[in-house]
């Protein structure tokens, strides 16, 4: 459904211009941010084989209801829907989080099979496996990917992985660091990071950390490093470049048509 490798990226950057995904031979792609579900419309219209998913609809702002209309109207066999709870600095009514998914859920008219969840905890990932079709997490090492696995058993695992095709170092992670700056304050992120041993300094930004979450490199170097979460036990690997090239990944990736 999904194949091994997507994009994942905003609707306001790719509007009109998924077909460019497809043609590349990448087999999804995902909506990124709180997309309304007019974004899945148009990306389905706009293309003819690849899977639209969204990566993902926030809870606290999409009522269930709503979205549950809206899935059956667009009544399409290659949309996959991801829903998550957000950020506790970010969205005000934030609050028992793992309630409010599982509130969602029973809500939510969508079958499990069409459904994944942004998981980053055990928890969480322990009702994506018991309710859904599986896990999409986000920014996440790839040791994650491999605990993510052993969390979820059978279940789909599609972790996004952030890439900056560059070859010098230094320059890759200041693209990479302008992006996550966001995140560096955000707790649940943090939190996740810390499960693997990265400490208050370097989850401000570290080399370290930004390493380990961002694959930067040549294309080809990008392409290992994104094939070390397939090995890892994901599924599929929604790529999210930071400065573009994806034509260039698609052939490292073996993916060009």
């Amino acid at each position: 459904m999904l194949g091994t490798f997507g994009v994942w990226g905003s609707h306001h950057e790719w509007a009109g211009r998924y077909a460019e995904i497809e043609a590349l031979g990448f087999g999804a792609f995902w909506i990124g941010g709180s997309p309304e579900l007019t974004a899945v419309e148009q990306a389905l219209d706009s293309t003819k084989s690849i899977t639209i998913a969204t990566g993902i609809v926030n809870v606290w702002q999409s009522d269930p209801e709503a979205v549950s209309a809206e899935f059956h109207r667009l009544a399409s066999d290659r949309f996959l829907l991801g829903v998550g709870v957000g950020h506790r600095q970010i969205d005000q009514a934030y609050e028992k989080p793992y309630d409010k998914l599982v509130s969602y859920l029973d809500r939510l008219d969508v079958p499990a099979d069409r459904l994944v969840l942004a998981a980053l905890g055990p928890r969480v990932l322990a009702l994506a496996a018991e309710r859904t079709a599986g896990a999409h997490p986000y920014l996440v090492p790839v040791e994650h990917t491999a605990e993510a696995r052993k969390a979820l058993g059978d279940k789909l695992l599609a972790p996004e992985v952030t890439v900056v095709v560059e070859e010098d170092p230094e320059a890759a992670r200041a693209i990479a660091r302008a992006r996550l700056s966001l995140y560096f304050g955000l707790t649940n992120y943090v939190n996740n990071w810390r499960r693997y041993g990265f400490t208050e300094e370097d989850v401000k930004g570290s080399d370290r950390l930004v390493d380990a979450l961002v694959a930067h490199g040549s294309p080809d170097q990008v392409a290992a490093k994104l094939h070390a979460h397939v090995e890892a036990g994901a599924d599929h690997v929604a790529v999210q470049s930071l400065n573009g090239h994806y034509a260039e990944l698609a052939g490292a990736l073996g993916l060009r048509r």
